[in-house]
């Protein structure tokens, strides 16, 4: 499960993912660079990450242990409610900041 949640102007970013060694979030916001944003752990498996981000709609993919998802364990084809198509012919999350 993953998820984002917004306070003001900062962004959270969570992904369960417990057996992963390293964890990174990529997207519009960070012109996906799969190594630019690390995630850090905590004891229970959830991997987290805060962002500074303005007003605006961002999609977002996780990357984990190298291998891209838009949630973990999640292999929907075009069916994830949190997901939109891309242009790769996978799915990104997508996140509203106010």
């Amino acid at each position: 499960m993953s998820k984002s949640k917004t306070d003001g102007n900062e962004t959270q970013f969570t992904c369960h993912a417990p057996d992963a060694k390293e964890v990174f979030l990529a997207g519009t916001f960070n012109e996906w660079k799969c190594d630019a944003t690390p995630m850090s752990k905590d004891g229970a498996g959830k991997w987290t990450a805060k962002l500074e981000l303005p007003a605006g709609r961002y999609e977002f993919k996780f990357v984990v242990d190298g291998q891209w998802c838009c949630e973990t364990n999640c292999h929907a084809e075009g069916e994830c409610p949190q997901c939109v198509p891309n242009d790769m012919g996978t799915m990104n999350r997508v996140c509203e900041v106010q």
